[in-house]
């Protein structure tokens, strides 16, 4: 069975949402030591959970639409949901509410995430398809 790029990066972001969401879910406290944030504060593992709740739903949503209507209405929402992740991340790494190291790698995951993303979609990409 072979892939298109559309396909690869619609089932590379759906990968890369599941293990940040599974990992803020059910180990937050490790996620919360890697981001720089004290893992015994109890907000911190709350707001974790909640990311992680979004996140698993966003890459279950990439492997589980089959309509491409709907499927194209998730990868645009979900480039809106990235940019903010990544603009939020580097905004407080340059406040310096996020050490440094971990807001570059939060910002650069949300990036490839964004990219992914576009890359995933389908629309426009060929002007004969019409929909």
């Amino acid at each position: 069975m072979t892939m298109d790029g559309h396909t690869l990066a619609r089932y590379g972001l759906a990968g890369i949402r599941l293990v940040n969401g599974v990992a803020s879910l059910l180990a937050p406290q490790v996620v919360a030591r890697r981001l720089g944030a004290d893992p015994n504060q109890p907000a911190v593992i709350y707001v974790l959970r909640m990311f992680g709740v979004r996140t698993v739903v966003l890459g279950a949503e990439l492997l589980l639409l089959k309509d491409a209507h709907e499927l194209d209405r998730a990868l645009r929402v979900g480039t809106l949901i990235h940019t903010s992740d990544a603009l939020s991340a580097a905004w407080a790494g340059q406040e310096g509410s996020l050490p440094r190291r971990a807001a570059v790698a939060a910002t650069a995951i949300s990036t490839v995430n964004v990219a992914l993303a576009f890359l995933a979609q389908r629309r426009n990409c060929c002007p004969s398809a019409a929909h």
